[in-house]
């Protein structure tokens, strides 16, 4: 059972490192994007200003509620279904 308990916590660290490298991926294409839109939009006003932060940080807003964010949850959700399944199987098969 302790064999089992260690394989939990083992799993679950490894979901949330990767959970967090993958969110941290994610917003750094989404913000790369809004930078570039930025840019497109007002060319003479390109690079670092305090106008493009707040249209990024305003659009980022938004962008933590969509479903590509909210997706990024299965990362936790389908290896732990996987896991509790070979369990199962194995086990009581």
């Amino acid at each position: 059972m302790i064999k089992f308990f260690r394989l939990i916590v083992i799993v679950l660290a490894v979901e949330a490192l990767f959970f967090v490298l993958l969110r941290i991926y994610i917003r750094s294409l989404r913000y790369e994007k809004l930078e570039r839109i930025w840019d497109e939009r007002h060319p003479d006003w390109a690079g670092d200003n305090p106008a493009r932060d707040e249209f990024v940080r305003k659009s980022m807003v938004g962008f933590e509620r969509s479903l590509k964010v909210r997706l990024t949850w299965a990362v936790f959700i389908i290896p732990t279904l996987a896991i509790m399944g070979i369990v199962y199987w194995v086990n009581w098969q």
